[in-house]
């Protein structure tokens, strides 16, 4: 043996030593964390291993709740996309198709069924066809809105928070597959993941009165697919050849569908069917309509685009028991929110919250701050809020960051009201009470309304409007007391010496929420110097 040969040998048994040596410092604490144990007792059952290998049993029971996991995770992250599907399926049962606009000319009323509505404004929606090319919306004005895709993603605001800033305006809407032409001016332009898309839009009362706003939006409103080469497009921008020069469209006239007093459906369920909707959802949108992790925690229990979804008995059973998992997660997030985020409740100490102000109406940052006539963004977090994104969507519908921003004098402010002071639900047999401090913070007006703990939608009573504000249609307004206050009362019977304005009716057999809206909010909301009272019992 050469002396290289001998040096070899030597580092070899050197080498084998000190890799001995390194598996003799491996504890045997952390060998028994990276294994399995023959026997662990879990949360979903016993498990049972042999030398690590799972028996049958273990690696069915595995499968069953990694299933339900993931059936759970879709259910909250997706219910927005069935609540949109939902709410075109309720105006196709009215006769209302796409390009059809439904107005509430006598307001929306606790007959039909929406997540939160209000009974303060007037109330007109549509739908947008997007597979055949572009629409136009032709906006009133005097209007706050917007438009979302197919599973609530937010596309473009009209109206007051839009760039039309409340003027009116032509809207172009165009669809994911669209490689077409487009204006150089003349439209606001807004791109839509989704060959479908909603549109929403309110107008305020004039003068207590919704007359002036309805025949505003019905002499105005126009919905009709989009000319290239006609408006929008100069002589300049043809000459290049990418563009014929064409004549106006023929504008069909717009088809109003009157949804005052109807009662039909908007919501989806919380049972099996859920995933059927969403199900119909993925097969009519595209592919990338929605983010790849939504897509995948689908594709995890048999929703995938293009392809059959066809649940045997098992994933039936697992998926019905997500829905109801969820649900009850949709509702502790509202009405039991403190228990896991404390910091939704908008004043210490108080029952009055809102999820939106944790990661604003994108669900990442909080809204910007408002300082000296300037936005101030915050910096972003990087993490979507899952919870107050559920929450949200259970409960509401459509997406907009005009909804949730702290410029004072516009759009609109929202506190919901689930527990009375004492931390327990609403009682429909009991009476309470809430006193607005003076100066509510309302530049146009304010309101409180009742909805139906069951179905989110407006509490069914007597009263067709479960509502109580500074507006005195379509129920008398609330009057204040001589020092300025204003107190409202909620129960089955209007109490002795209170004024009809000032009273909302309860339902004996069903308990209930509210939420109070301050539209226009004034800068003592911001700043939180003006807080609404807790709601007490009185009886």
């Amino acid at each position: 043996m050469n002396r290289l040969t001998k040096l070899m040998g030597a580092a070899a048994i050197a080498a084998l030593a000190t890799a001995g040596a390194a598996r003799a410092e491996v504890s045997s604490q952390t060998l028994e964390s990276l294994g399995a144990p023959d026997r662990l007792e879990t949360g979903i059952g016993t498990l049972e291993f042999k030398d690590g290998v799972p028996t049958v049993e273990t690696a069915q029971r595995a499968y069953d709740a990694v299933d339900f996991a993931r059936a759970l995770e879709a259910y909250n992250n997706s219910f927005r996309g069935a609540s949109a599907l939902a709410i075109v399926k309720g105006f196709e049962g009215i006769g209302a198709g796409p390009g059809d606009v439904v107005i509430f000319s006598e307001l929306m009323d606790s007959n039909s069924l929406f997540l939160t509505a209000n009974a303060d404004t007037v109330y007109y929606l549509t739908g947008l066809d997007l597979s055949k090319g572009p629409m136009v919306i032709e906006q009133p004005s005097n209007a706050v809105g917007t438009i979302n895709d197919m599973w609530f993603s937010w596309v473009i605001d009209v109206g007051g928070p839009g760039p039309d800033r409340g003027l009116g305006g032509k809207y172009l809407i165009v669809g994911p597959d669209y490689d077409g032409p487009l204006p150089e001016g003349g439209y606001f332009i807004g791109h839509s993941k989704t060959n479908f898309a909603l549109y929403a839009s309110r107008a305020y009362l004039v003068d207590n009165d919704p007359k002036p706003a309805i025949e505003n939006i019905k002499r105005t409103m126009k919905v009709y697919p989009y000319q290239p080469g006609a408006f929008g497009t100069s002589i300049a921008q043809a000459l290049d050849g990418t563009v014929r020069i064409a004549g106006e469209p023929t504008i069909p006239e717009t088809r109003f569908i009157e949804g005052s007093g109807l009662a039909f459906n908007t919501i989806p369920p919380s049972d099996f069917g859920f995933f059927e909707m969403i199900n119909e959802n993925v097969q009519s949108q595209p592919a990338t309509s929605y983010d790849v992790e939504l897509a995948g925690q689908l594709a995890a229990i048999g929703i995938v685009h293009g392809k059959d979804f066809k649940p045997d008995e098992r994933m039936k059973k697992i998926l019905s028991d997500a829905a109801a998992f969820g649900q009850a997660t949709g509702r502790a997030l509202n009405w039991r929110y403190a228990m896991q985020h404390p910091d939704w409740a908008y004043y210490e100490g108080s029952q009055w919250g809102s999820m939106l102000w944790q990661g604003g109406a994108d669900f990442e940052t909080p809204p910007p701050l408002f300082e000296d006539g300037m936005f101030k963004p915050l910096p972003p977090t990087g993490a979507r809020t899952l919870d107050s994104r559920a929450a949200f969507y259970y409960g509401y519908t459509l997406d907009s960051p005009g909804m949730i921003m702290r410029i004072p004098a516009i759009g609109s402010q929202y506190l919901m009201g689930f527990l009375d002071a004492e931390g327990q639900p609403f009682d429909g047999a009991r009476t309470y009470k809430v006193t607005l401090p003076k100066d509510i913070p309302a530049k146009a007006f304010w309101s409180l309304t009742l909805y139906d703990n069951q179905t989110r939608s407006m509490l069914q009573t007597p009263q067709r409007y479960p509502r109580s504000g500074s507006q005195s249609y379509p129920t008398p307004a609330a009057e204040a007391a001589a020092d300025g206050t204003t107190t409202v009362y909620f129960g089955p019977d209007k109490p002795e010496g209170v004024a009809d304005g000032n009273w909302i009716q309860t339902n004996p057999q069903k308990g209930w929420f509210t939420i109070l809206r301050l539209y226009s909010p004034l800068p003592s909301f911001f700043d939180k110097s003006w807080r609404i009272g807790e709601i007490e019992p009185v009886m």
